[in-house]
């Protein structure tokens, strides 16, 4: 297996943009008008790696779009749903626990930005692939900038509900292309441009690790159609990934997030310690470390979910106290593993893992019943429960909610319950239980599971219409 790390290949190809002689004269890539760029197969590839680099945008603050560009994705995801909240309750962050996010909310008008930015450079990459000379090179290229396509407009088709589709560089003065389409209409796009991309992709032992392959893709489209309730689909595209030699699940579940690009990885956003430019701080964020104002701990309600027998619970669950704070649990998963400052801190984001994909596998089978006793179904379920130290033999039948509540536990704080909640039919229910206890103590509102059309966005361009309950 190739694990030749992205940021390695990012620099590889810049470098190779500029020969030894004229180094020291060059003008910045960020300067470069477009039109006078993309001249050959390296600046191309150049471009597919400013995609990728576009990906660490969701969950980091220092990067090209300034300080006050925090999209946050877990506070869209996982602090709207009964899993995680902030420290203090306090501000804009206080809206996605409350579930009531107000059309003005900073970080959800940067979570649209950075996706739409993100399809753009899909997007340049596409229209330039005619300098790529290799026809081979060329439709990884295509394929690849797909994967990011379709990636994109499945976290804002999720979030927002319609949104409009972006096939192409779209003129600033163009509003035709900026209108909200039907998300079924949102849906086939992302399940053309997955299936286009699984036809030429790689497999992950035939690419630098980092970059999209034939499995990511067919993960992410298994969970497309298990969103739109295609089950008979979704189960053919898990089936395909659970018969890739280059995915497994591995012994340890703590290894899973500190021993990074392990067998379990399918895909994941790629950061470097202390670094300034490819560093992350959601670990930061998600930490005590003296701060008033953290995110994305673990409720009350999470916690007691989870049996302390559980062999994640040590990796879920960290007990913090430092100068400062006067302790508590926080999120074990994602704690700074670099030794000099925690705010540049390279832990990889985990978008794709193999656990997900066994569970994912066990749904698709359920198909929408109460249970299953289908015999891969149950080794799929009993190989993820069974890494936890569970005596998994006597297991005959898995039922909606013990799936439910094993996604919960085994996937905690990698923005997926809210959208399993979703998908389940259960985000109702359970929200306004959640919402009745003292801890969470919010009037829960069904219509607040989509996020408000960003109001800058709706200024910019009138035709957007806004979600209902905004």
């Amino acid at each position: 297996m190739k694990k030749i790390k992205l940021y390695s290949l990012i620099v590889l190809v810049a470098l190779g943009m500029v020969s030894c002689d004229d180094y020291l004269d060059t003008e910045p890539i960020s300067q470069i008008a477009s039109n006078g760029f993309y001249k050959n197969t390296a600046e191309v590839e150049a471009g597919l790696m400013s995609m990728y680099d576009g990906f660490q945008s969701y969950d980091k603050s220092n990067d090209i779009f300034g300080p006050d560009i925090l999209p946050r994705e877990f506070a869209l995801t996982e602090m709207r749903s009964d899993n995680t909240k902030s420290k203090n309750s306090e501000g804009e962050w206080a809206q996605f626990q409350d579930m009531n996010v107000d059309v003005s909310n900073g970080t959800v008008s940067n979570y649209w930005l950075v996706n739409y930015n993100n399809i753009y450079r899909a997007n340049v990459v596409m229209a330039n692939l005619s300098a790529v000379s290799d026809e081979s090179v060329r439709a990884q290229f295509e394929a690849e900038a797909k994967f990011g396509r379709a990636l994109c407009h499945f976290n804002m088709v999720r979030a927002y509900g319609d949104v409009p589709i972006v096939d192409k560089i779209v003129d600033p003065e163009d509003n035709t292309t900026n209108i909200r389409q039907p998300s079924n209409e949102v849906y086939d796009f992302i399940i053309q441009d997955l299936t286009e991309a699984i036809a030429v992709l790689p497999t992950r032992s035939n690419i630098a690790e980092g970059r999209a392959t034939k499995g990511a893709a067919q993960t992410l489209l298994g969970k497309v159609y298990l969103t739109i309730g295609n089950y008979s689909d979704a189960k053919i595209q898990l089936e395909a990934v659970m018969g890739d030699n280059d995915y497994s699940i591995i012994d340890n579940y703590n290894d899973v997030f500190y021993k990074e690009l392990n067998d379990e990885i399918i895909f994941a956003i790629q950061y470097l310690d202390d670094d300034v430019e490819d560093s992350q701080d959601f670990s930061y964020e998600m930490t005590y470390l003296g701060q008033a104002s953290g995110l994305n701990y673990p409720t009350d309600d999470l916690m007691a979910a989870v049996d302390p027998a559980d062999g994640r619970y040590n990796t879920l669950f960290y007990f913090e106290i430092s100068s400062g704070s006067s302790g508590g649990y926080e999120c074990g998963k994602f704690r700074p593993i670099t030794a000099a400052n925690s705010e540049f801190a390279g832990n990889d984001w985990i978008v794709l893992r193999y656990a997900d994909v066994l569970l994912m596998y066990v749904e698709a089978v359920m198909a929408g019943n109460s249970s299953t006793n289908d015999a891969a179904a149950l080794e799929a379920f009993k190989e993820v429960r069974g890494r936890a130290g569970f005596d998994v033999s006597a297991i005959t039948e898995v039922t909606k909610q013990m799936l439910l509540d094993e996604r919960r536990i085994e996937l905690a704080f990698e923005n997926h319950r809210l959208y399993d909640l979703i998908r389940f039919g259960e985000a109702e229910s359970v929200m306004a239980a959640f919402a009745a206890t003292d801890e969470a103590d919010f009037e829960f509102n069904a219509t607040k599971l989509l996020l408000p059309i960003p109001q800058r966005e709706r200024n910019l361009n009138p035709d957007l219409t806004q979600n209902p309950g905004y």
